[in-house]
């Protein structure tokens, strides 16, 4: 199987922010788009942005414990992904993210940015990290990367 041409947006689900980022539609540039506040109106404007970019999919980071075993953090991940794939009609795949949230913050720190003070950059940054990564996989194994979420018909 060769690569799928399509932009796809990185979805990086936290209990306060929501990371956005989004690839061309060859997979080769990753950007950082938005910083969505959890809550009221967070599907709606992931639904506006999905419409907007007109998606493949979306490739939501699964955050699993070092060990690989499911948290608090997975179960609320999971159920997101499948409700964010009902809302935006489109495909979800759930990809490993373990690393992405520290990752960012290094690479922050690195460029001399204030760590604390860039929360919504991190969580953007985090999402471009986890996209990269499943564009990385996908390019290099020739499979579409991570869980694929079915959504419930009806």
């Amino acid at each position: 199987m060769s690569f799928r041409q399509g932009v796809r947006l990185g979805i990086d689900v936290g209990r306060a922010r929501i990371g956005v980022a989004r690839s061309d539609a060859g997979g080769l540039v990753v950007v950082p788009i938005a910083t969505v506040r959890r809550g009221t109106g967070d599907l709606a404007e992931l639904v506006r942005l999905a419409d907007e970019y007109d998606v493949l999919e979306l490739v939501v980071g699964l955050p699993l414990s070092f060990s690989g075993a499911h948290t608090a953090s997975t179960v609320d991940a999971l159920e997101f992904a499948q409700t964010l794939a009902q809302a935006t009609n489109r495909t979800v795949r759930l990809v490993d993210e373990r690393l992405s949230t520290v990752s960012a913050q290094r690479s922050l720190h690195e460029a001399g940015k204030n760590v604390r003070n860039s929360r919504a950059v991190v969580d953007q940054v985090a999402a471009t990290i986890i996209l990269q990564h499943a564009l990385d996989a996908e390019q290099s194994g020739g499979n579409p990367p991570g869980e694929l979420i079915i959504r419930n018909e009806g």
